[in-house]
């Protein structure tokens, strides 16, 4: 069992952090700018959030796997 290098670890949890701030921004920002408040305004966020965090992860991996920097 091979153990995964320390760095790697750092690395993601910092790529999770950015992508998930950044789609946590993009979902408030359109949910204000659509004027949704309350629980709803709340579960649109979260389901956007989330759909732009993961869109994010899904072409970062594609583009460090272009230019080599990962397996």
């Amino acid at each position: 069992m091979s153990r995964e290098p320390r760095g790697s670890i750092v690395s993601s949890i910092v790529g999770i952090l950015i992508c998930g701030v950044t789609g946590g921004f993009a979902a408030w920002m359109l949910v204000a700018w659509l004027g949704i408040d309350g629980v709803t305004g709340a579960l649109v966020a979260a389901v956007i959030g989330m759909g732009v965090a993961t869109a994010l992860w899904a072409a970062g991996v594609v583009l460090l796997r272009a230019l080599g920097w990962i397996r």
